[in-house]
């Protein structure tokens, strides 16, 4: 590989999470990053829709719609330094 091939490509570290958006079985929309770590339940398309540009830094190709059923995952909350209470999740809406 070139040395300009490998400028041209940027570390993962710098690569905008990449959020999937669609309805839950409940109808409701969700956000989610594809990591599972970041995500809400939202009432509107609009409101899941400016949480993932937001939490993206409004990348254009940050987002993935999803069309079947789209479930917040919750499980990929951590434990804490204590290790036996987990991170709030964050509500919105």
């Amino acid at each position: 590989m070139k040395q300009t091939e490998k400028a041209a490509e940027p570390p993962s570290c710098l690569r905008p999470p990449i959020f999937m958006i669609g309805r839950d079985s409940r109808g409701n929309w969700v956000a989610q990053e594809q990591s599972g770590a970041r995500g809400g339940l939202f009432v509107d398309r609009a409101g899941a829709m400016k949480f993932a540009k937001f939490e993206s830094g409004d990348h254009p190709h940050a987002v993935v719609w999803v069309n079947g059923i789209l479930e917040l995952d919750t499980s990929a909350a951590t434990a804490d330094s204590s290790g036996d209470r987990f991170q709030r999740v964050r509500r919105v809406a």
